[in-house]
């Protein structure tokens, strides 16, 4: 017979598993918050906004509301907004194209752990504010402006592309020992029978010392 803690246990690692397979579907899905999408040549075609999903994340250092994130390299200025999940465990993506969005339920960015904004990458009016964020670069800087009136400045690591159907759910919303930063939104081709992209792009970084 399990005890109630084996029981708590368990139920906590079942809860984790689910919320990152769903966290896989809907980055998979392109539109949003996206761990996906980037516009191909000419007008977007239609497509219903994606969203991207979230496993629990945890931090042991808190840090200042994010108002504001900047990608100056590529001209990225946006403002954001508090992003929550639905009741599936997905990520609601901003309802702003223009605007990106923070994870509020997982680390601010500056806080230990990997803190994850989001953003369209295009809609059927065009260019989205992610846009060119598949043209960001190992070295680049991101600087997220915080409620606090300070700026925590952050260097990019790695950029990556790969298919919705592989997304890094680990590598994207596991536990970090220090404070890091996703950028995520859609990329690749679109496809038009899935009125979805077939690609995420995520940009990692990590806090400036």
């Amino acid at each position: 017979m399990l005890t109630r803690r084996a029981r708590d246990r368990r139920h906590s690692r079942r809860r984790t598993v689910r919320l990152a397979l769903t966290a896989i579907a809907l980055v998979a899905s392109g539109t949003a918050v996206l761990a996906h999408s980037v516009t191909p040549p000419g007008p977007a075609p239609a497509r219903r906004p994606g969203t991207v999903v979230v496993a629990a994340a945890t931090t042991t250092a808190a840090a200042s509301t994010p108002t504001s994130v900047r990608v100056p390299a590529v001209g990225i200025s946006s403002g954001l907004v508090p992003l929550g999940v639905d009741a599936a465990g997905a990520l609601v993506p901003p309802s702003d194209f223009g605007r990106a969005g923070w994870f509020a339920g997982g680390p601010a960015p500056g806080a230990v752990g990997p803190a994850v904004i989001a953003g369209h990458v295009d809609s059927t009016a065009g260019p989205a504010v992610f846009f060119r964020l598949r043209d960001v670069v190992a070295g680049d800087d991101v600087l997220v402006g915080r409620a606090d009136g300070s700026t925590a400045r952050f260097t990019v690591t790695r950029v990556t592309r790969v298919a919705k159907s592989a997304f890094p759910t680990t590598d994207v919303y596991g536990p970090t020992p220090d404070a890091q930063l996703r950028l995520v939104t859609c990329g690749g081709a679109f496809d038009h029978s899935a009125r979805s992209y077939v690609d995420d792009v995520v940009v990692f970084a990590r806090l400036a010392t």
